[in-house]
């Protein structure tokens, strides 16, 4: 009797089922099982054994689904080390991996054979094996010319469809035919064409030959280094300045990998964000280029894995970080585009992990590379690639005839006090607009906020509306004129007057990407302004078409997030202005120089990305900090050396390995009694390594209270066996009586 180790996509660790007399299965393939009473799931095969478990009752494997496995010994392998890394199940790795589709559960046989996923198909048509013989057909066309003149243009029209429309074995699908059904199956009856229904998946692209782009001196110098790196190492980091071209060397690797009919990964941190790269890799490499994403639709996502599932190779996939789980067969290289993104990092839910991390991990695993590119490297890649344990190439210029920005530092102190501050703006940056508007340039403003202020307040009490399920104010939207929390999405009306004092208005405070284009539009008057953040393009097709707009220069003045500062070339723009930079280097966080630093520097990479060069001008209070001053003079070593000497001194990454814990619940006596054991606990095992508890900034949200923990270890200790001590320690909590209510939260290297 075999038995069968199988995953389901539930937060548990594998299960034992019975392999049914006559039922073949081997680890990687998709079945359905029964667990628990009666419900019924989809479950992924780990291992197939003879040893039979202690259970008493071992339930049968109701059926295999598919028709093959989905995935390799070697991918298993990858979700095994995602799980162990990250703290958490293989059955979490499962849901995150497979797209909705190919993991029904349901409460009945025949309600999980309704849930489960029916491949679309298609009626492909190719000319009969006996018309490969010129003669042949040359009689069949002429007997039909006579007899049959509409079965001879379907016949004709069939042999001389062009060779992009048919598949690998020569077939056309139907419905790009003109021919009717009848005319098709009376040449299927006198054996002339053979129809075939099958699975209509996402289809491959040719296999056309591509256009590489030329590299200069520099490029092809850096190109050399990195296929010698890649000799002896399995990761490597592309360090090259905005706008010098990293692209094009990707485009090179990608290309030899290509050839050799091996499967390409290059990640992004947004796929939403990063149209202009992909149109850019599909003009390059045509309808070769897979892309991957949330935004597709369950059943297109579930094609594509499909299709790869069975793919013998030479795949090229652009996607975001659940990329990483496709499961592509010969995946020989892995490029990380801006690599430091902190996009790459899976905050909720399990299992939280790092794609960057992950893409080393599984190109080592599989025997390829892993490439690593970035303007502002991540800390931890920048001191991997010093000490050597990374490859690494450097690109220290900018591509073609562009030149760097001019960078000017621009203080708001001063400028209030000299009367040359309106509103939110200096004087200097309001008077390089005019320029830039005159000369017919284009501007793009950069404030890490969306909405139009942070907050309400009373002028009178001071009254401020604050969320009634999360600890943080809410923040004002003009349109709608609605109060909205960006934690867990409450909406209020604006209150008319103050609802503690009931005696003056509340007035708006800050400023956000909201206010910013509000203010800019009427300064500006004859200006075309618009703004991109997640409240202004809640749709793909909607943030096309501001990027579109902007691209095609039918928007003089862009007013963005975060959003603006990655993945876009646009030729027409002259000035960057970044209004707030105080937000962004007096965060409370360890990292918060290193952030705010790679942000001013990527959005500052917007400007000037042609001959004419450009203009960047950071609005601060406090023009003489050490991050604005590395900004200005593009030092990005002095900027990781320094903030490097502060880690190791106060031992955090890549000096340790940090592991944060969260607590969670409704009671916060009972929470707080429950994290202090649990530090007691943690302290016995680990000492001084344990820091808390402490509550978090933001200590209450969907109305949870929260507490945090957060554990250090230093390099030189093993991680997987604190990992391991920290996991016995967290069972032991969860078993206790009074705390088992709690939710504890586990998330290695936080972000």
């Amino acid at each position: 009797m075999l038995y069968a180790d199988i995953i389901l996509p539930l937060a548990q660790p594998a299960y034992t089922f019975a392999v049914p007399e006559g039922t073949e299965v081997v680890p990687g393939c998709a079945v359905a099982v029964q667990f628990g009473p009666r419900k019924i799931y989809t479950g992924i095969v780990r291992r197939v054994h003879d040893l039979r478990p202690s259970a008493r009752n071992v339930k049968p494997i109701l059926r295999v689904l598919y028709d093959r496995p989905l995935l390799t010994g070697r991918q298993m392998e990858f979700w095994e080390w995602v799980a162990s890394y990250y703290m958490c199940s293989p059955g979490e790795v499962m849901r995150c991996a497979l797209p909705a589709l190919m993991k029904p559960s349901a409460d009945t046989e025949e309600e999980f054979a309704d849930e489960e996923f029916r491949p679309r198909t298609e009626c492909y048509v190719a000319p009969a094996p006996a018309l490969r013989d010129g003669e042949r057909l040359h009689e069949a066309l002429e007997s039909l010319e006579r007899r049959a003149p509409k079965q001879y243009e379907a016949l004709l029209e069939l042999v001389s469809a062009d060779e992009e429309l048919r598949t690998a074995a020569g077939e056309v699908p139907r419905r790009l035919l003109r021919a009717d059904y009848a005319v098709l199956r009376a040449l299927g009856r006198k054996g002339l064409v053979v129809e075939t229904e099958r699975e209509r998946s996402a289809e491959a692209g040719c296999r056309a030959a591509f256009r590489l782009p030329e590299l200069t001196a520099a490029q092809a110098e850096a190109l050399g280094e990195l296929r010698r790196q890649f000799r002896t190492k399995s990761a490597a980091l592309l360090h090259g300045v905005t706008g010098s071209g990293k692209t094009e060397i990707y485009i090179h690797l990608i290309a030899e990998m290509l050839s050799r009919g091996d499967d390409v990964l290059l990640l992004v941190p947004e796929i939403a964000l990063t149209a202009q790269l992909v149109g850019r890799m599909e003009r390059i490499f045509g309808s070769r280029v897979t892309s991957y994403h949330s935004k597709l639709t369950p059943r297109r996502r579930t094609e594509i894995f499909l299709r790869l599932s069975r793919s013998e190779g030479g795949e090229f996939v652009v996607g975001a970080r659940s990329a990483l789980f496709l499961p592509l067969r010969r995946l020989r290289l892995v490029v990380v585009d801006e690599e430091h993104d902190a996009s790459y990092k899976q905050n909720d839910p399990a299992p939280r992990y790092n794609a960057r991390d992950c893409a080393v991990a599984l190109a080592r695993m599989l025997g390829g590379h892993a490439l690593l590119g970035s303007a502002t490297p991540s800390l931890e890649t920048w001191m991997n690639a010093r000490t050597g344990k990374y490859g690494r190439a450097v690109l220290s210029e900018r591509y073609g005839e562009a030149r760097p920005p001019r960078i000017l530092v621009s203080d708001t102190l001063r400028a209030a006090r000299r009367g040359e501050r309106h509103s939110h703006f200096n004087k200097l940056l309001l008077d390089k607009m005019e320029e830039t508007l005159r000369a017919g340039g284009q501007t793009m403003l950069f404030q890490n906020r969306r909405g139009f202020s942070p907050y309400v307040e009373c002028t009178e009490c001071g009254w401020t509306a604050r969320c009634p399920h999360c600890n943080v104010t809410l923040t004002y939207h003009r349109r709608g004129e609605r109060l909205v929390c960006h934690y867990c999405g409450h909406t209020a009306p604006v209150p008319a007057k103050c609802p503690s004092c009931r005696v003056t208005d509340v007035v708006p405070r800050g400023f956000g990407t909201e206010k910013i284009e509000e203010e800019i539009a009427a300064l500006f008057p004859e200006a075309r302004v618009a703004r991109l953040d997640r409240d202004s393009v809640t749709s793909e097709r909607a943030f096309g078409a501001v990027v579109a707009d902007f691209e095609a220069r039918r928007t003089d003045i862009l007013v963005g997030t975060q959003m603006i500062t990655k993945g876009f070339d646009f030729g027409g723009v002259a000035l960057v202005g970044i209004l707030n930079a105080d937000n962004l280097v007096n965060s409370p966080d360890f990292r918060a120089a290193e952030r705010a630093f790679q942000l001013m520097t990527q959005v500052a990479g917007r400007a000037g990305r042609r001959a004419a060069g450009g203009e960047v001008v950071i609005q601060t209070s406090d023009p003489g900090h050490p991050v604005i001053r590395q900004v200005a003079e593009g030092d990005y070593e002095g900027m990781a050396l320094a903030q490097l000497a502060e880690r190791e001194a106060f031992f955090y990454p890549p000096y340790a390995r940090l592991i944060a814990l969260t607590l969670r619940h409704r009671d916060p006596e009972l929470l707080r009694r429950g994290a202090a054991a649990l530090a007691a606990a943690l302290r016995g095992r680990f000492g001084r390594r344990v820091l808390g508890p402490m509550p978090p900034p933001v200590d209450r949200i969907r109305g949870e209270y929260l507490a945090g923990l957060l554990l250090k270890i230093e390099s030189g200790a093993s991680a997987a066996r604190a990992r391991e001590l920290l996991r016995s320690e967290l069972e032991a909590f969860s078993k206790s009586p009074e705390y088992r209510t709690l939710t504890v939260v586990c998330d290695v290297d936080p972000q």
